[in-house]
């Protein structure tokens, strides 16, 4: 179950954010763990920190929060992810993943158009020189400097060529509640 879990905090941590979390990330082995600060360094005062700056508050037409309320209209993915799934058996959350991922796909592959970043044969090595900063994540014995050549292609990647999503509805309502009459 801990491989699901990673699975989706991974996709909505990159949806969201843009860049896993640094403890998938780490859960992952893509980052170190990071080192304890020792009791005897100086502590910094309150007035020689920089203020935070404010977070950016989405809006109701922000794209992330449109492309989740249509996972959870034509997938119910919102409804399986915040649905305690501990008291179910493996083969009854693999029966309801199953359903879940089938419709959560055809939901993205009707509103996005996604192409791998690179389109190479896994395990092959893969030149790096076209490639943005954005488009490659080097892991592995990456050097001090961040930098390198190219490696072995481990994930090809995804980006979005073509978005087309409907008018966004008003307000960040991700799924109305439902009242039945009787």
């Amino acid at each position: 179950m801990n491989r699901i879990s990673l699975a989706f905090r991974s996709f909505f941590s990159i949806l969201f954010g843009g860049s896993l979390a640094p403890e998938v990330a780490q859960a992952f082995g893509y980052s170190k763990a990071m080192p304890m600060k020792s009791a005897s360094a100086p502590k910094a005062s309150k007035a020689d920190a920089p203020a935070p700056a404010p977070k950016a508050q989405a809006g109701p037409s922000d794209g992330a929060v449109q492309m989740l309320a249509l996972l959870q209209r034509d997938a119910r993915l919102v409804d399986f992810l915040m649905e305690d799934i501990s008291p179910y058996t493996d083969a009854q959350v693999g029966a309801a993943i199953r359903d879940v991922q089938g419709q959560a796909k055809e939901a993205l592959t009707r509103y996005l158009r996604l192409v791998p970043v690179l389109d190479g044969v896994e395990g092959e090595f893969t030149p790096a020189a076209t490639l943005a900063a954005a488009e490659v994540k080097f892991i592995g014995n990456v050097p001090a400097d961040g930098k390198a050549s190219g490696g072995l292609l481990r994930h090809k990647g995804w980006k979005a060529q073509a978005v087309d999503l409907p008018a966004a509805a008003p307000g960040q309502v991700i799924a109305p509640a439902e009242l039945e009459i009787e």
